[in-house]
Parts: C-alpha cells; structure tokens; sequence
C-alpha cells in the first residue's frame, strides 16, 4: 500500500484559470509536477485553491456548496466551487469579500486586506467540507500568508494533530496591508512574535513567522534577503531563521515554451539545427519594420516598465552604444516615464529601435525566438523566468549578477553577466556580447549551452517533495505544553538540510 501525502496549495492566481504575474505560472506548473512525482510507493496528492475571481470563468466548474467563515458575532458565506487541471482538483473559494473587490489585485488596501484574510481562512477550513486532511498547507506570498497563520493558531488549540506549513516568498517588498482590525474581526488573535513592531500586522511576515520553512524562489534570493537591500526590514528576522530558510529555483513549463513544437513561431528548431532559427530573425524584423539584415545582433527585451528591472540602465547604455552595430526590440507596459524614455529612443534611432508598450504573450515568444541577445540588466529579481525562456529559445542572455539571473546564467558560457548596477558594466558587459556574436562558432556554443540548460521543474519539484517530508515528519511530535501560545519563533525545528 503505498503512503500518500495530501497537500494544500493556496495561491492568489495560477495559470490557466487566472494570470497576473510570475506567480501565476508557478502555481499553475508546480503543483502538477509535483503530483507527478507520485509513484508506486508514494502518492502526492497536491490540491490547488484559488479565489474565484471575477475574471475567472465559471464554466465547468461543479458547486461544492457553502460553509461559514466566522467572523465576530456574524459569519460570512463562503461558496466552493471544484474544477480540474490535468487530472488535479482545482477549489475555487468565492464570498461577499471576495466579489467585492473586482479584480485579482486593487489599489484598495481595506478591500484586498479583507478578500485575502477572508479566502486564507475560508481555504483552511474547505479540507473538512471535502473529507481531506492535508499534512501540509503550502503558501504563497501575502495573499494566502495568513492560512499559515491560522493553521498555527489550531495548533495552539489542538496540541496533538499538527499539520505542516511552508510558505515560499515570489516578492517579498510585497508584504500586504495592516490587518490588525480584520484579524481581531474574525478573531484571530495576535500573537507575540519577534518580528519588528510594524510588521506584527502585515499579512506575509505574521505568515513567515508562523510557517515552519521559508523558501525563497532562488538560492541567491534566500541569501539576499538576509541584508538590508533586499530584505524589506525582515533581514534581521530571517537572520534568526537560517536553520529553516531555503532556495529553491523556480522551474519552467517545458512543454509550454519549446521551440520544436511552439505554434506561434515563424520556424521551429532545436539545438542541433539552428540554421532553422534564422527566419524567426527575418520575421520578427519584417513585422515590426525593422531592416531584415541577418549579421546585425537583435537585441530584445519583454518586461514590465519598472526601475526594479533596470530597464532605464539598458535604455541609457544602448544610447551611449549608438555606434556599435545593433537593433533592438522591448515589449512591455508599466511605468509612463520609462515608456517615454523608451520612445524617445525609438524616436533618436527609427532604423533601429522597436519598442511596444502593452502586453502580448504571442510577440513574447517571437522575440525570445527571434532575438540575438535577450536584456536584463535588473536591479531586482527574486527568481525570473524570462532568462530561462530566452536560453530555451536560443536567445542569448545579459543580466545583472541578482537573485536567480545568477543562479541560471554563466557568464562567457551560457550568457552574459554583470554585477554592479551601473550603466558602464551594462555597457562594457554587452560590447563583450557584441564581440562574442561576431565569432559564429563560439556564439553558437553558447546558444547551444543555454538551449540544453535543465530548467524543467520536476528538479525543483524533487527539492519540495524532499522538504515537505521532513517538515511533516517533525510536525508528527506532539507540541510541548510550554510553547503554546507565546513562542518566541516556533515550536519544533526542521530538520537542516540545504537550508541557507
């Protein structure tokens, strides 16, 4: 008979039902890889629940029915709703906070601070009304943070069953609004905590705090996050959780971006034909009106507009390099003052700059298969994904020596890499790009290199399923009377393993 472990995987948004952001591709790829892990003599059985947003379609999905939340003196509704994704149960949670706020993500902090306690709560208790029992609640980001708050606060209440928690962090500056009136509305109380005074009632460190493992999406974002410029004002806190903080990369759906079978892109190739990737070149020069010259390096660029991605550290470097032979092409929509600047470049250097500012997942993959050299030079990134995409496609990666650009680019080897934040590494960084294009067979061996780069997540899958044991091994130990309720950091540590 074979041993099953039954997991609660909460999200804001997960591919295919709702997308926002990175983490959407997570939540919609890891849980499904992790399921697959399963085997003769063990089964995961992963479970995804998400809001029901009101951008997500109904369609399909079978009612579950409705239980009450408390809250106060009242309750508040909560109706379930079930879908599948490959063969995966999908729980969709929707009530009054929920349909009240309209979209995935306002701008409103009293109305996303409610929707995402009320789901977070509503998401621990849907397990009874479907007869499950999970041994472990995995979190992600603010939005669910508080589900690992709560499961904690049942430990208190319930000092033998105990189940496992983990939250992993997709961007911690996002640490989510002041929630002290809605958690006493729904009398959840505060614990006391060593987090700093103004964190004890923000969503994602009372979350952090409760879990008993942090993961950050990188082993280099896990190490960051110790110091004051990436660690929001938790460093010292994550400091004192060394024993439980780990990175783990994110993976990349395969079977998704690959360029033997992608539907939207002018030619398909592999590694070892990549005279077939020259026409995606052509073809993405003749949509956008660029000349159609096959020697002249494309540089290409899909990210938000925003500092954090240095997109005004490549726009400035790329104008000072006005000389040098290239041509460029940015996809992407944020901030109002890089967009301008980017146009202004355009504006300087028609024959040779392309810039479109909006959203669109098709272009996306025509640049990553078209490009020569994909950009990012970010100040800021946790994990990404777009360097993976980029290798997978043949497109040569520059990026800023952070968070997972370092974990995934070699420099000289599969891309290119710079460290300091300046516009003159940018700039040296990609005249040694430019110099390695002009030598086909050393540039094909780095194209290459990218292209058979393992970014798959069943690796990174492995790591979580190796992780989610041991924490739910330890949180089999009963939970001494002493530590309940005002621990100082958690009752039982995790066993040490790659831990930072």
């Amino acid at each position: 008979m074979p041993q099953t472990i039954n997991i609660l995987f909460l999200a804001a948004e997960a591919e295919p039902f709702v997308k926002v952001g990175g983490l959407g591709d997570v939540a919609g790829t890891l849980p499904r890889a992790l399921r697959a892990l399963s085997s003769d003599e063990l089964i995961v059985d992963v479970r995804l629940v998400l809001p029901l947003h009101t951008v997500v379609k109904q369609d399909g999905l079978k009612p579950l029915g409705i239980y009450s939340v408390p809250r106060g003196e009242s309750e508040v509704q909560a109706e379930a709703f079930e879908g599948t994704l490959e063969g995966m149960p999908v729980y969709f949670i929707n009530g009054d906070p929920i349909r009240a706020s309209g979209t995935v993500y306002s701008s409103n902090n009293k109305l996303d601070g409610e929707k995402y306690v009320f789901f977070s709560l509503a998401a621990l208790e849907l397990p009874a009304h479907i007869h499950w029992t999970p041994n472990l609640i995995h979190a992600n980001d603010w939005h669910t943070a508080l589900a690992v708050y709560g499961n904690l606060v049942r430990r208190w209440e319930d000092k033998t069953r105990r189940i496992a928690s983990l939250i992993t962090i997709h961007n911690l500056p996002f640490l989510g609004p002041d929630v002290k009136a809605i958690l006493e509305s729904y009398e959840l109380p505060l614990a006391n905590t060593d987090l700093p005074e103004w964190a004890r009632v923000l969503p994602m460190p009372l979350g952090l705090w409760a879990s008993d493992a942090i993961v950050a999406v990188s082993p280099t974002y896990a190490e960051e996050i110790l110091h004051e410029e990436f660690g929001s004002g938790l460093q010292d806190f994550f400091r004192n959780r060394t024993d439980s903080l780990y990175g783990i990369l994110n993976g990349l759906d395969t079977a998704s971006y690959d360029p033997q079978t992608d539907p939207v892109i002018a030619s398909r190739f592999h590694a070892d034909d990549l005279s077939a990737r020259q026409p995606n070149k052509a073809a993405l020069q003749e949509k956008l009106g660029l000349p159609v010259l096959a020697d002249v390096p494309l540089l290409g660029m899909v990210s938000r507009m925003d500092e954090a991605k240095g997109i005004d550290i490549a726009l400035k470097g790329l104008k000072m390099l006005s000389k040098q032979k290239w041509q460029l092409v940015i996809l992407g929509a944020g901030n109002p003052k890089l967009e301008d600047q980017a146009k202004k470049l355009q504006e300087a250097l028609p024959d040779r700059v392309r810039v479109e500012t909006r959203f669109d997942a098709k272009l996306a993959r025509q640049i990553y298969a078209g490009s020569d050299i994909f950009l990012m030079p970010s100040r800021y990134e946790p994990c990404g994904i777009s360097q993976m995409i980029a290798m997978r496609y043949g497109s040569v990666p520059l990026v800023r020596a952070v968070g997972g650009l370092h974990d995934t680019v070699t420099d000289s080897e599969t891309g290119f890499v710079f460290v300091d934040k300046k516009v003159k590494s940018f700039n040296d960084t990609l005249k040694r790009a430019l110099q390695a294009y002009s030598d086909r067979a050393r540039w094909e061996a780095i194209q290459k290199a990218g292209m058979r780069q393992d970014f798959s997540w069943t690796r990174s899958a492995q790591k979580y399923l190796e992780l989610y044991k041991r924490l739910i091994e330890t949180a089999a130990t009963p939970i001494p009377a002493e530590a309940v309720p005002a621990r100082r950091i958690r009752e039982g540590k995790p066993v040490n393993g790659e831990s930072k």
